[in-house]
């Protein structure tokens, strides 16, 4: 199995996925301010070495700032994330349909986002260690789809363009089907597994996400297979998730089991995510997306980090 880590020649460490986000924030409006994302940084900068980033924005890019300035030994995967340029009707919640006139600025939202990731890949090497086109834009469920043979046209750009590894962060399964083009465009394969999405038990999760990422590695022996998301939430409101599924002690175990896994067999593993994020999903206080971090909202561990 071809190693990420021996391929792009660096050392093993823990990943984790970090949008600063606190509550009053979300993208588009409020973001984290500098000391803001000190404080985090400092807060996970004893378990982890590499960040996901999501997008090419302000929150990125004092996230790099910081690292920079205050010489803190992280590595980051910077994300551009690229919005619908077509219509999906089959998004189960009803998102992914907008109007021609917001698809065409759409258009041009993608390619300036891929211009930065360019730029910013460039004036940041020692920070940037690999770099994604776009994130969950091709799964048939997706709000913000994206046709594959447009991130292809990413891929060839950005490749063009920068020293670092490329990739696109995805669900597992469609790596397995009409990803397949993309593939030779690309330096290494991103996936994403959530067991607890997939009404898994914790008792089978971890076996479960073994699986996945077999499922795909056999398919591309040659190249690199990296796990970008896998979390455990830790409330649910019932819906999509079981209630009695997700809670602190399922979320330590499955953490646990997964990082003993991934550092066995060498697989850089970025786990969803550091901290709570209520502006994220339904006014329901019990969304699951509010509920994968590790730590909360307010910054306290939860029960896999409580000392």
């Amino acid at each position: 199995m071809n190693s990420f880590f021996q391929q792009f020649n660096l050392p093993f460490a823990k990943a984790i996925c970090y949008s600063g986000f606190r509550d009053g924030q979300q993208p588009g409006g409020i973001v984290p301010s500098y000391e803001e994302i000190k404080e985090d940084l400092l807060l996970l900068k004893p378990h982890w070495n590499y960040l996901r980033l999501y997008d090419c924005d302000e929150h990125a890019l004092t996230v790099i700032k910081v690292i920079q300035n205050e010489k803190l030994d992280f590595k980051v995967m910077l994300g551009a994330y690229i919005v619908a340029e077509m219509n999906n009707y089959g998004c189960p919640w009803g998102g992914g349909i907008y109007e021609e006139e917001q698809l065409i600025e759409n258009i041009k939202i993608n390619n300036q986002r891929i211009e930065r990731l360019i730029d910013w890949s460039n004036q940041f090497p020692e920070i940037i260690f690999c770099v994604s086109l776009g994130n969950e834009a091709c799964v048939d469920w997706t709000d913000h789809y994206v046709p594959v043979n447009r991130v292809i046209e990413f891929a060839k750009k950005v490749k063009q363009n920068i020293k670092q590894p490329i990739t696109f962060c995805e669900n597992y399964v469609p790596w397995l089907n009409y990803l397949k083009p993309l593939v030779a465009h690309i330096d290494f394969i991103s996936i994403h597994t959530y067991p607890v999405w997939e009404y898994k038990h914790i008792h089978e999760a971890v076996d479960y996400t073994i699986a996945n990422y077999e499922t795909v590695a056999n398919h591309y022996p040659e190249i690199p297979i990296v796990i970008t998301e896998a979390g455990w939430a830790t409330n649910s409101h019932g819906r999509g998730i079981n209630t009695e599924h997700v809670n602190e002690e399922n979320q330590k175990m499955y953490y646990e089991d997964l990082m003993h896994w991934s550092e066995k067999n060498n697989i850089l593993t970025f786990f969803f995510e550091a901290f709570d994020e209520n502006w994220k999903g339904s006014s329901d206080p019990m969304e699951p997306e509010k509920h994968w971090g590790v730590f909360k909202a307010d910054r306290t561990p939860k029960l896999v980090f409580e000392k």
